[in-house]
């Protein structure tokens, strides 16, 4: 393939989608380097934007968030406690009682979900906690509950703990799924399949992830969750790395529950409000049942803000929750932080999921392909551990370091202004964003990246270890992985 910048230029220029590039604020070199918010004079480099990949770890702002926060500050400072019910005509703002209602239909047809199934709310971890309350309910017969083995270590202490609030032991209840090849770091659907099968009978509940954080791999979320449902058990989605990023369809595939956090691809900010979605066959609320003192909905956590908008304040103690995902709410969910994810959804709205899609399949497959025209003849100083299959994959390509390289790499990315993200001791991820991100990023990183490459491998002269297998790709360290 042509290797060139006036190829990936070129590219560019064909790009259908590459007008949304214009709806962020990319970062410039001299914006990394600033020891100050408010910008000192400006010098020749000051305009010269970054090469930002790191979109899987904390996306972008929208040019349109600080329009949309601080429309929401003014109808605070201007109605106090009346804007809750007030909206204005001068912004698309729903009421602060409302704000949240009008994110999850926003955000409903981005995982393909009917709107009553969303809920925008809490943190992720403090949902799959909540999820956990209502659909773990272990009995002495059943009370396993089947992770990944390298599960992203916050959704594995919530599983723990969950365990062990319940009374079980983690070392019993806890079923950690692992290659079956320890020299791979992906886990294949037969496996995960077979894993199921195995313990089916005392599993009380699944918890995987859509895209595994470290690999990049994308797991097959519609034939794992109906294996699941074959022998009756419950599975859940961890989706932080797979809303808007994959074309998601949560509905159709009977997801019985799912959370995600939005400050990834989803670019609503630090520590944004998260999301939720709950089958709506598992969030019906029997109102007869519920008059004759019976129970009429799934157990819960409960809190006021899951309950019948129409009566919310009155300050009754009968709790009857909402019907849909909106009925697991607790609390009064920050409508400033949902302000910022309705500008990002907004920006959404300007094309489709299936086009972005496509876009990120075609420039992840550029970055991959670069990466394997590498300069290194006899030997690579790195290896993509994420699936070569695009359906096994999203935005991000993990690539491995040779040991002992990858603090000299990461000196001299900085150096160069270019933002990815590392895990340690030797993988950086690398994730180029549909929406922003450019042929000519992909290319400028790969050239960076490269030359970073050679000159740590010209300082690592002491316990220097070969590299094996096919040039630039070799799916193994599954033990090393943390």
């Amino acid at each position: 393939m042509t290797a060139s910048l006036e190829h990936a230029k070129e590219l560019d220029q064909r790009d259908p989608l590459k007008h949304l590039r214009s709806e962020f604020i990319i970062p410039t070199k001299a914006d990394l380097t600033a020891k100050t918010l408010v910008p000192k004079p400006e010098n020749e480099s000051s305009h010269e934007p970054c090469t930002y990949l790191c979109g899987n770890s904390l996306g972008l702002q929208p040019r349109r968030t600080a329009d949309k926060v601080a429309a929401h500050l003014a109808a605070w400072a201007k109605k106090g406690v009346l804007g809750h019910f007030t909206e204005h005509e001068d912004s698309n703002l729903a009421g602060f009682l409302h704000t949240d209602d009008q994110a999850a239909k926003l955000m409903a047809p981005m995982i393909g979900a009917q709107p009553e199934e969303v809920a925008i709310m809490e943190t992720l971890s403090a949902n799959l906690h909540l999820m956990m309350a209502s659909f773990y309910r272990p009995t002495r017969e059943k009370n396993k509950i089947i992770l990944e083995g390298k599960a992203f270590p916050s959704d594995h202490y919530a599983v723990e703990s969950q365990i062990v609030h319940h009374g079980f032991d983690p070392k019993d209840a806890m079923v950690c799924i692992e290659p079956e090849d320890a020299s791979r770091a992906t886990l294949t659907t037969s496996h995960i399949l077979f894993v199921i099968d195995t313990y089916a009978s005392t599993t009380a509940l699944i918890l995987l992830p859509g895209i595994q954080y470290y690999t990049g791999q994308y797991l097959d979320i519609k034939t794992i969750t109906a294996h699941a449902h074959s022998h009756g058990i419950i599975i859940g989605w961890d989706l932080a790395h797979a809303v808007g990023n994959m074309e998601l369809s949560l509905h159709d595939w009977d997801v019985d529950f799912a959370a995600w956090c939005n400050y990834k691809y989803m670019n609503s900010g630090p520590g944004a409000v998260a999301g939720l979605f709950v089958n709506q066959k598992q969030a019906t609320v029997n109102l007869p049942a519920l008059e004759a003192g019976e129970e009429a909905y799934r157990p819960r956590l409960a809190g006021w803000w899951g309950g019948d908008k129409s009566i919310r304040f009155s300050m009754g103690k009968h709790f009857i929750p909402i019907p849909g995902a909106q009925g697991f709410q607790v609390g009064n969910p920050s409508t400033l932080a949902i302000s910022a994810l309705i500008a990002s959804l907004e920006v959404f709205q300007l094309t489709s999921m299936a086009a972005l899609r496509q876009k990120s399949i075609i420039l992840t497959r550029y970055l991959e392909r670069l990466l394997l025209d590498s300069p290194f003849e006899r030997e690579c100083p790195y290896q993509i551990i994420t699936p070569s299959d695009p359906a096994q994959r999203g935005a991000q390509l993990s690539i491995r370091l040779m040991p002992g390289l990858l603090d000299q790499v990461l000196k001299q990315l900085e150096h160069s202004s270019v933002v990815i993200d590392e895990r340690k001791p030797d993988v950086v991820r690398v994730a180029p964003a549909p929406l922003y991100n450019t042929f000519q990023d992909v290319w400028t990183f790969v050239n960076i990246f490269t030359h970073a490459c050679v000159k740590a491998l010209e300082g690592y002269t002491n316990g220097r270890q070969k590299t094996s297998g096919r040039k630039g790709r070799e799916d193994k360290g599954w033990s090393q992985i943390k």
